[in-house]
């Protein structure tokens, strides 16, 4: 294996020395959502040999019907989250409420275990994201804790099940990409200081919903393909979204006639994300103002979602709707 033998004489950066720069309590929470991640890779890229694929036959909190990876998912973060002693609540896309785990953690984590997983029976990339707050409160926690503007995060980011396992995260500062390495099981430093690019050539939005969409949002799809951006939509928000970061481009998810307030949760799939491509030099809004400025009313909150490039938010807000 010379290949492996070169790689190990390079200066490289593992996620474990790179976030120790990080306060100890923070240091923890990384540890512990990376061994989630790895957890739930290395189930993603056996589920079909272990009966993990197909559907659970229950309905979460959403009214969506639950796969078994999501349920898997959601209880190895909840487990890995709450051994580290550093995260005192836990809210989950799949949990109706909020998990006090009853320490002193100065730290809550709100997740989306397992996005996309309707792809997932295809072998589809699907991925996991987080988003860490300090809490608010003094005694028990609740629901209030995770009821904050996105940019107070203290840190946010995603995992990617893919052709490779990846980390990209954000504690405010830059935004940084870690590589899982299928021998040694490290996730290690690959994509260092992401920056998306100024304008993008990819618009991502399910185009099969047009029908429903209100007249500035056909008129800025139609401007995107006036300037030659390729359409490239996969299900997978973290997919969608990860590929745009790196090559440049804009993620829709509108509010329409049906889903008159959008569809994606801001607490745990928005602000996230938001907070990373803002690290990165884009910008995320729900059509009228900018995400992270929102305050939750509740944790599965839905919100329109415009996520990219900023040159591709400036042009979204320029649009006349006449």
């Amino acid at each position: 294996m010379i290949w492996y033998t070169l790689f190990c004489s390079m200066n490289v950066q593992t996620l474990q020395v790179y976030s120790k720069e990080n306060d100890g309590e923070l240091f923890q929470v990384i540890e512990s959502l990376a061994m989630a991640g790895k957890k739930i890779a290395k189930d993603i890229n056996r589920a079909g040999l272990i009966d993990l694929l197909g559907l659970t036959g229950e309905v979460n909190v959403q009214g969506e019907e639950v796969k078994k990876l999501d349920e898997f998912s959601n209880k190895v973060f909840e487990e890995e989250l709450g051994k580290s002693g550093a995260v005192a609540g836990y809210a989950s896309e799949e949990n109706e409420g909020v998990v006090d785990y009853s320490n002193s953690g100065q730290y809550i984590v709100s997740v989306d275990p397992l996005d996309g997983s309707s792809n997932i029976d295809a072998n589809v990339s699907v991925g996991s994201i987080f988003s860490v707050l300090k809490r608010i409160s003094r005694d028990k926690v609740s629901e209030v804790d995770f009821l904050q503007k996105g940019s107070e995060q203290v840190m946010a980011g995603y995992f990617l099940y893919g052709s490779s396992t990846m980390l990209v995260y954000s504690t405010g500062s830059r935004v940084n990409g870690f590589t899982k390495d299928p021998d040694t099981g490290d996730f290690i430093l690959s994509h260092e200081n992401i920056k998306t690019p100024e304008e993008g050539i990819v618009y991502s939005i399910n185009e099969s919903y047009s029908l429903n969409w209100d007249s500035k949002l056909t008129k800025y799809i139609e401007l995107l393909k006036g300037k030659k951006y390729k359409a490239r939509y996969i299900g997978s928000l973290v997919s969608d979204f990860h590929r745009n970061l790196l090559y440049g481009g804009i993620y829709v998810y509108p509010a329409d006639s049906k889903n008159v307030d959008g569809k994606l949760r801001l607490v745990y799939e928005c602000n996230p994300i938001a907070f990373v491509v803002t690290q990165a030099g884009g910008r995320a809004t729900n059509g009228d103002e900018d995400i992270l400025d929102i305050i939750p009313t509740k944790v599965h909150q839905r919100t329109p979602f415009y996520v990219g490039s900023k040159g591709d938010i400036e042009l979204w807000k320029e649009v006349d709707q006449k």
